[in-house]
């Protein structure tokens, strides 16, 4: 056995099998005491630090001294011992296993006096058992041929790099054991570790084997079964060696649960459920119903199996902060995430607590009064008055670090200045912009081609009124400049931002709120020969009622100041519209949501040997955890999202209801919805086969270059993998995955027509290209934008507060009289504004774990061994580096009206990388925040 320090370098490091032998001496292989010297350097974490290990034959060790001679010799490869001791022992072959761990990075002092408890008992062998398994089968026991043994010697002082260590064992296996194909690993010790990896030396061949890691492995106390980990070898499941088949179905069996009981902390089982835990039964302004089923249909998220709720058998009780909702053990936030996501909701209580408390103490939520109220949030911050702040002081929900802030400065955070008004703080003012932002904003997925006229809506006449639109002819044709409607159309001149028939059938519902007045929004655009989108005409629904049986009403933006005005509350509306619309719908639902029901699939159905498991691995990461508190804190009853934005309460029904309605997973690809809504045609001549009508639409050209390269990466991936003739549909684990997916995770569409098929490498590659996309490029483009376009409230305000006044409403007056006090008055008040900009800073917030699209996290360096698949890789990598300079070169060109012009800030959204924080551009891997 021998024990290994742990090496002076990066946390963002892994061994490497690039490791030279400095010095070694033997005496020997008789069976007697061997005492071995070993130095280890090289590029192995960092290429900075050496391994100093005691190694003995047997149960008898002996620790190495320092000042032991030693003789000199290099050898390349893996750990051997000298001439002196080259050939095998009698009995088998002496392989060395370095096992790999990270240790927290901050540690309180009853953990640090842990880890030297632990240094102890793995120095004497008791604490890690890990027991190698051949691919090849045992006669005598018709599974994989195993050895045994134990992590021994324990480490010296600790090293600057207190969370990254190291352990060794050595193992004598038979000459005859074939290759290793696993590890099983049993953590005798009282509580959890992470096992980054374990590396093999000594098998034939000198190259080290390794077996990635990257999990937590339980203690034994909480589950007696050892953790397999699987070398990073990709077996399609007819592939699979025979020694390692009982292993393979037995690691599924094991993640898939029994669907019975409530999940503990170390669990690490997938399974569905429906969303059952949003609302509080018991408290009736809080009750919400279930969704997922006949009636509101939704896909499903993960089980945890707590209790029924007691005023609600159908209900599932919640947990409330600060203890955490079960995700599976491995799809928590690691540390450094962890950190920055704390962080954000310090900021977020700091901005959120102070005008709670100023609303408290005046007992009522104040508006904005003026611009400038707006402005102070970023270039002043909050402040209080010195009055204030002594009640603040004694307020019981204050904490220390609160009372510290209060005494040291009255000067709270100061938000930063949002991207949308950094260059031209009036923008938002203009009509150009207003649609800029359908195209190039945080939503641009709304916007459609309007191919027909009269503009019709589909909902019920008996319930909502004539389907016709207010909109006339007449109106439109005002403003084309001598075009007609028709030839508009026939031009492709004409687009609609169409929220009616999503939003029409919950007005009353979201009207009857307190503090909530909205509208069901049209906006018609006519592109001009210039090349910019311009609105022309806004419709404002709302239900019919006896007196007034179709309550629409169209605004223009006119030519005084009147109408103007109106036409700026009208700009509001839509604008709070697509903020909805936006979150429950397309960042919430078509990203989040959907997700979830591929990743607990991917973990049931597909082995980690499976060579699509490891392709989808990296877009896996953190998506539960972060939907998990969501569902705790951001989409529950009475959460932020109910708070901030227009449908209030009824915020997860519309989105329920948007699920039901407009979700298919063959239109969440790209080419295909751009095709679905008409921003695109079909053409076989260009690289995603379709051509766009409007070609200065940023989030569209710049993410069909992302699809591309998505797109090719997959299928080399999937090429290389299913050249056989039939091995897509004759691979059991795929099929089942597949088939999961469709008839458990979104088991309310289960007999929808539109499903693709999975029976060739083509419909597989498709089915993947569209799954990686919406994780990565679809989820970066309407998010990471939220705080740049959202965080200045009058550009994308996510509530009204007030219907437009009519010139017979009592507010016509005063709107009349001071207009800027009637538009203000209409946004979120001041607590609402500041309690969404903290969370939409938190959501568009990059942590310094990033891991981004083309990427590999250097703790993942050993995915795969498999040199064609990395060379692949390797030139999907570069064609985002190039993507990058293609986004970088159209946003100066000044062709191009959308993303650059005189105070118009650059679309960043969709390159590929980024940096730590709110920087409105990156792609990471997965959906992480």
């Amino acid at each position: 056995m021998f024990s290994v320090k742990p090496a002076n370098t990066p946390l963002n490091s892994s061994i490497s099998g690039d490791r030279r032998l400095r010095s070694i001496t033997g005496a020997g292989n008789n069976g007697g005491l061997r005492r071995t010297h070993v130095a280890v350097s090289g590029s192995g974490l960092g290429g900075r630090g050496s391994v100093r290990a005691a190694i003995s034959s047997g149960d008898k060790t002996v620790e190495t001294s320092a000042a032991a001679p030693v003789q000199s010799k290099e050898v390349t490869g893996s750990l051997t011992s000298s001439s002196s001791s080259s050939s095998s022992p009698p009995d088998g072959i002496e392989v060395r296993a370095v096992v790999t761990i990270r240790k927290k990075m901050k540690e309180k002092l009853t953990e640090k006096m842990e880890d030297q408890w632990e240094f102890f008992i793995n120095g004497i062998g008791q604490g890690i058992q890990i027991q190698l398994i051949s691919e090849e089968v045992d006669p005598e026991t018709n599974s994989g041929k195993s050895v045994q043994s134990s992590v021994r010697g324990w480490l010296p002082k600790p090293s600057n790099h207190l969370h990254v260590v190291e352990y060794g064992a050595n193992f004598i296996v038979p000459n005859d054991f074939g290759c290793p194909g696993a590890v099983l690993v049993t953590n005798l010790h009282g509580k959890e570790f992470y096992l980054l990896e374990i590396v093999i030396h000594g098998f034939d061949g000198g190259t080290p084997m390794f077996f990635s890691a990257n999990t937590w492995i339980h203690s034994r106390k909480d589950n007696p079964e050892s953790r397999i980990i699987f070398r990073n070898q990709a077996y399609l499941p007819s592939q699979t060696p025979a020694g390692l088949k009982d292993l393979r179905r037995e690691d599924l069996l094991s993640i898939r649960g029994n669907g019975k009981g409530e999940r503990k902390p170390h669990d690490r089982i997938y399974d569905y459920d429906v969303y059952n835990d949003l609302g509080k039964p018991e408290k009736e302004d809080l009750a919400r119903p279930v969704l997922g089923g006949e009636k509101k249909p939704y896909p499903r998220r993960c089980r945890t199996g707590r209790p029924p709720s007691k005023s609600d058998p159908h209900s599932e009780s919640r947990v409330e902060k600060p203890h955490p909702v079960y995700v599976p053990r491995d799809e928590t936030f690691e540390e450094i995430k962890q950190n920055t996501f704390s962080a954000g909701r310090l900021k977020a209580v700091l901005h959120n607590l102070i005008p709670s408390l100023a609303a408290t103490l005046s007992s009522s939520d104040i508006p904005f009064t003026c611009f400038t109220d707006i402005d102070k949030l970023y270039n002043d911050g909050f402040l209080l008055k010195d009055e204030e702040q002594i009640e603040v002081s004694k307020f019981p929900v204050v904490g220390n670090l609160m009372k510290q802030v209060l005494s040291v400065q009255e000067r709270l955070f100061k938000y930063e200045v949002p991207a949308v008004i950094r260059r031209d703080r009036f923008s938002w003012l203009r009509d150009n912009e207003f649609a800029r932002q359908c195209l190039a904003g945080v939503n641009p997925v709304n916007i459609e081609l309007l191919k027909e006229f009269p503009i019709l809506s589909k909902l019920d006449p008996a319930m909502y009124g004539p389907p016709e639109s207010a909109i006339t002819k007449e109106l439109i044709e005002q403003e084309l400049g001598g075009m007609s409607v028709e030839k508009a159309i026939e031009d492709k001149k004409l687009f609609i931002l169409d929220f009616h028939d999503m939003l029409l059938p919950f007005m009353e519902k979201m009207n009857s709120l307190p503090g909530r007045k909205a509208y069901a929004s049209r906006t018609v655009f006519f592109h001009t020969k210039s090349g910019a989108l311009r609105p022309i005409a806004i419709e404002l629904s709302l239900p019919p009622s006896p007196s007034s049986p179709q309550n629409k009403h169209v605004y223009t933006h006119g030519h005084d100041a009147t109408t103007h005005w109106i036409w700026k509350l009208a700009k509001a509306h839509v604008c709070s519209n697509d903020g909805g619309v936006h979150q429950l719908v397309n960042h919430w639902l078509r990203t989040h949501a959907c997700m979830e029901p591929y990743i607990i699939a991917t973990h049931r159905q597909l082995s980690s040997l499976h060579p699509i498991y490891k392709l989808l691995h990296p877009h896996m990461r953190y998506t539960l955890e972060i939907n998990a508190l969501a569902r705790q804190s951001l989409i529950n009853g009475g959460g932020i999202i109910e708070a901030s934005f227009s449908p209030g309460k009824y915020a997860m029904e519309l989105s329920s209801a948007a699920y039901e309605s407009l979700w298919r997973f063959d239109m969440e690809a790209l080419p295909a919805d751009l095709v679905r809504r008409g921003m695109a045609v079909e053409d076989p001549t260009m690289p995603c086969g379709v051509r766009l009508v409007i070609e200065d639409y940023p989030y569209a050209a710049d993410g069909l270059l992302v699809w591309s390269a998505i797109k090719e990466w997959v299928e080399s991936y999937v090429e290389h993998y299913y050249s056989e003739p039939n091995s897509v549909s004759t691979d059991v684990e795929l099929q089942a995955w597949w088939d999961e997916i469709k008839n458990k995770g979104h088991y309310d569409k289960r007999n929808e027509p539109w499903w693709p098929k999975l029976e060739t490498k083509e419909d597989l590659s498709g089915i993947l290209t569209t799954m990686i996309w919406v994780a990565s490029g679809q989820h970066a483009a309407i998010n990471f934008g939220q705080y740049p376009f959202g965080g200045y409230v009058p550009n994308r305000p996510t509530l009204i507060r007030k219907l437009i006044p009519q010139e017979d409403d009592p507010d016509y007056e005063r709107f009349m009289l001071n207009p800027q006090h009637t538009f203000l008055s209409s946004l979120p008040t001041q607590l609402q504004a500041t309690k969404v900009m903290a969370v939409q800073d938190t959501l568009s917030t990059h942590s310094a774990d990033e891991e981004y699209l083309g990427q590999v996290n250097p703790l993942h360096t050993h995915w795969t061994n498999d040199n064609e698949i990395l060379k692949k890789f390797s030139k999907f990598s570069a064609e985002l580096e190039e993507i990058e300079k293609i986004i970088n070169r159209r946003n100066k060109d000044t062709r191009l009206k959308n993303r650059s012009g005189a105070g118009v800030p650059p679309y960043e959204l969709l390159l590929p990388t980024s940096g730590p924080g709110v920087t409105g551009r990156g792609i990471p891997n997965s959906i992480s925040i």
